[in-house]
């Protein structure tokens, strides 16, 4: 493998090949990438991607690093994406010309200075993965779902279309990758369980959206029963290829660090593909000589939603699913996790925790970091609490490198702001709440205003006051 075959431009290259593997450890059971498959046939657990690492290292660390910089946010088709520009990590034979991309990745990493000073973190960091073309990290896994779809049916393979249960952002990512790749979307949502924003984006994109009286869970269950028709192909996180594309977060962030790890990576956590990414990327740059320590990883649920930190408390091998109950963090409100097993191998190799939140806890969290310039959807929020109350037990310590996953745009839930905020969320009492004065269009009226707001912030008694 001559190094000049990975640069930009450059077709995809025999000597860097990946295939499909059961995570089973007794079976182990490989696949080609090109065949529809989702769960092991022979033993029917998941399967991840499989990367020839001994090709991947005839590239020395110091190479893959220099190309990656060059690459990075660039606008040489298609190595200006995040995923892409490290396409021989993700889909090394997939053809250019089938890729399917949006500039997705290269978000930003927000110094939350402020904020981790009020909370006792020096060196706080917060991954804006909304800051993306449909507003949710899931971008980042469905480029190359639908790029490898695409190059399916390029051989022939009979897919008319690709589906996914969601409770919002998966399916405004389908939608958008489909309709730009030119391949029918099909949605199954669960009925008054996602934000106005989130139903909005597969209509807008053309989807066929079906409302169902359910939750995530009974969408998932149908959802996987469609897809056994070969000519519909699932789109979900037990989909291998997403976690492909969503692991270049972690490559990503020690890329934006100048290749130094964070001590703690804080994620949420709903179907569990996320961590299991999370940790895959950070295993894959180990092994290239890219970085020498793994971060510890955090998981954060919500309390309505919390199967994996209960198994947690009780013992991993004691995993149950549960019911999920309404939360705010709706985007996690998902009782049977389908990745559950791999986000627990990746959270037992990188010293993991899972933590929770309660619906007062993710609310106000996700309020207090918008007061110093975030603007956090609840899932983010749901990360932001278990943080506090992580340092607030001292386990994470007040020097430490630490980085919030937010994995999703803020706008996509107005409405929980917005009735936080006119406290009409009758579940909690909105402690931070900011509400609009309404007054005449008179001069002493709004000075009369301005005097009251200035003695409430000069109060540290006050609960948002600047340095309380």
């Amino acid at each position: 493998m001559e190094k000049t075959q990975a640069q930009p431009g450059a077709n995809p290259s025999p000597a860097f090949h990946c295939q499909f593997r059961c995570i089973n450890p007794e079976c182990q059971a490989t696949f080609a990438t090109n065949e529809i498959i989702y769960r092991c046939n022979r033993c029917g657990e998941l399967l991840e991607v499989e990367h020839d690492v001994e090709a991947l290292r005839q590239i020395p660390a110091a190479d893959w690093k220099a190309l990656f910089e060059k690459r990075f946010m660039g606008t040489h088709w298609p190595y200006g994406s995040g995923v892409w520009g490290k396409k021989e990590w993700i889909l090394p034979n997939i053809d250019d010309s089938n890729i399917v991309s949006m500039f997705e990745g290269g978000t930003n990493l927000f110094w939350a200075e402020r904020f981790g000073h009020q909370i006792g973190v020096e060196d706080l960091w917060v991954k804006q993965c909304g800051n993306s073309h449909t507003g949710s990290f899931k971008d980042l896994g469905m480029t190359v779902l639908v790029s490898q779809v695409r190059q399916l049916i390029g051989e022939g393979k009979p897919i008319r279309a690709v589906a996914c249960a969601s409770t919002g952002d998966t399916s405004a990512a389908v939608s958008a990758y489909c309709a730009a790749a030119g391949i029918p979307s099909i949605v199954l949502l669960p009925r008054n369980k996602v934000s106005t924003a989130q139903l909005v984006q597969p209509l807008a994109n053309g989807a066929l959206v079906l409302s169902l009286n359910t939750d995530f869970d009974g969408c998932m269950r149908l959802v996987q029963e469609i897809t056994k028709r070969p000519e519909i192909y699932l789109a979900n996180s037990m989909n291998s290829l997403r976690v492909e594309g969503q692991k270049t977060i972690s490559i990503e962030l020690v890329q934006q660090f100048d290749w130094e790890v964070p001590d703690t990576i804080i994620i949420p956590g709903g179907n569990l593909g996320n961590v299991a990414a999370l940790g895959k990327g950070f295993l894959l740059a180990e092994r290239l000589g890219l970085i020498d320590r793994r971060p510890r990883i955090v998981l954060a649920q919500a309390e309505h939603a919390n199967p994996l930190y209960r198994a947690y408390l009780e013992g991993y091998e004691n995993f149950r699913p549960v019911t999920a109950q309404k939360t705010f963090a709706s985007a996690i409100q998902i009782g049977n996790p389908v990745s559950v097993q791999k986000a627990i191998r990746i959270l037992e190799q990188f010293n993991g925790i899972v933590e929770q939140a309660t619906e007062e806890e993710l609310a106000n969290a996700a309020v207090l970091a918008d007061r110093t310039g975030m603007f956090n959807c609840p899932h983010t929020g749901v990360a932001l609490a278990a943080l506090i109350k992580l340092r607030n037990k001292n386990i994470i310590q007040s020097h430490e490198r630490v980085v919030v996953i937010s994995t999703a745009h803020g706008l996509k839930f107005t409405d929980f702001k917005v009735q936080y905020h006119l406290k009409q969320l009758q579940e909690i009492p909105c402690t931070y709440a900011n509400q609009p004065y309404e007054i005449e269009p008179e001069l002493d009226e709004v000075l009369r205003v301005l005097d009251r707001q200035a003695d409430a912030e000069s109060d540290p008694q006050n609960p948002i006051h600047p340095l309380s």
